[in-house]
């Protein structure tokens, strides 16, 4: 016969990685951190899998990461299950944790959100990841749904495709003068592998695609400054630090006024946005996610066709 997954054992696990410590999940659930601990061990003992690396935070194993998707859809049933019953405590707003690229978070997302029916009562909860990597806090059940770029669904996810972000290579006059040929006619190619370079953070690597499609190699040089605020990256290019790869949204008014120059009259590069979330029946997941797709209509470039 299965064995059972008790219920006091499967919350405490979701409250160690929501508040990331034995410690902080016993003040939380109002027990001791040894009642905690014993009943994480009695879990693992249960299912013969570790669940938790034990680090600070503490992260879910692979294996943790089944249980945490269980418990969260099973801690959204239960609050419905008290909704349709009229069961007291009804009234608290839904905590709707969402996963969102900075870029998408500074250009197009928030009024998505905006659009929600307020009547819903949601209570927004944005966890800020690049979109190659936000996938895997669906997949740690830390959110409920994500702004991703990849198409391949998470288990017990659906996916729907948003549209293009587009990014122009873009520099201040200054820094494209200084550096990048255009007072001398010096070949861009050339040029842009030992220019400076602004990013996001050491998982950006839009700024190394763009300089490989032009000259192949390694990518963009060395010089590099990392700024990781979508607002604060587009700064720092306008001030001549570096250059970068801006989102076409953010660029186009800053060319017109001429702090910024275009350093290429390619097209830039597209990367492909789609929304993810778990598939579980819950009317106001199903608003945010029409909210999101009707602005992700306005805002990006078509999706390309399959």
């Amino acid at each position: 016969m299965m064995a059972e997954l008790p219920l006091d054992q499967v919350r405490t696990l979701l409250a160690v990685i929501d508040e990331g410590t034995f410690d902080a999940a016993a003040t939380a659930l109002h027990v001791t951190p040894s009642a905690v601990s014993q009943r994480v061990k009695a879990l693992e003992q249960r299912t013969g899998r570790v669940l938790l690396t034990r680090t600070k935070p503490v992260r879910p194993t692979e294996s943790g990461e089944i249980v945490v998707r269980f418990a969260r859809r099973l801690a959204r049933l239960e609050r419905d299950a008290h909704a349709e019953l009229g069961m007291s405590g009804t009234g608290e707003p839904t905590r709707l944790p969402i996963a969102v690229n900075a870029d998408s978070l500074a250009t197009w997302f928030l009024p998505a959100l905006a659009r929600v029916p307020g009547g819903l009562r949601l209570c927004f909860e944005l966890r800020r990841g690049d979109e190659d990597h936000t996938a895997a806090l669906l997949r740690e059940g830390s959110v409920m749904a994500a702004v991703t770029s990849s198409p391949d669904p998470v288990a017990g996810c659906s996916v729907r495709a948003l549209g293009r972000m587009r990014y122009l290579p873009v520099a201040s006059p200054g820094c494209a003068e200084a550096w990048l040929g255009t007072a001398t006619g010096t070949p861009l190619r050339e040029l842009i592998g030992s220019a400076p370079v602004v990013a996001f953070d050491r998982d950006d690597d839009i700024q190394d695609d763009f300089v490989r499609s032009l000259a192949g190699g390694g990518g963009a040089g060395t010089l590099r400054h990392f700024v990781p605020t979508s607002e604060g990256f587009v700064d720092a290019v306008v001030a001549g630090m570096g250059w970068g790869m801006v989102p076409e949204v953010q660029a186009e008014p800053l060319l017109r006024a001429g702090r910024l120059v275009r350093l290429s009259p390619e097209p830039g590069i597209d990367v492909p946005l789609f929304w993810q979330q778990w598939k579980l029946d819950f009317p106001a997941l199903a608003a945010v996610a029409e909210a999101v797709a009707a602005v992700a209509a306005e805002r990006l470039r078509p999706a390309q066709a399959a």
